[in-house]
């Protein structure tokens, strides 16, 4: 099952599936397997700007910039309280995991940094 951090990071990038490339051909005995990539590094303008792309596409009012029920919301996964506490609990959040305002504040911004650091 994939975690919520990973159907954010896929709703935004797309899936390890849509991103890899379709091989031409079986590759021969001889060849040499490539190591896999790397995730690399999204900057914050990019992440801003796939987000601003899916607003647009969707033509609805969103404050996804600064709540995270907003960005969850538009991403189609589900901003429920349950969802948030396990997200926080990826990331790290030792607060108490009440749905507070100082909870969806923390998530948020852990959210749009762990998206930058580790990518599409």
């Amino acid at each position: 099952m994939a975690t919520i951090f990973g159907q954010i990071k896929d709703a935004i990038f797309g899936s390890e599936a849509e991103a890899a490339p379709a091989t031409q051909a079986a590759p021969t005995a001889a060849a040499a397997t490539p190591a896999p990539a790397a995730p690399v590094p999204a900057s914050a303008q990019d992440v801003e700007a796939r987000l601003r792309a899916i607003a647009a596409k969707k033509g609805a009012a969103s404050n996804y910039d600064s709540s995270i029920v907003d960005l969850m919301k538009l991403l189609d996964l589900d901003s429920s309280l349950d969802n948030r506490k396990t997200l926080a609990s990826e990331l790290g959040y030792t607060g108490a995991l009440d749905g507070s305002a100082e909870m969806n504040i923390w998530l948020h911004k852990a959210v749009m940094d762990s998206l930058s650091k580790r990518g599409g």
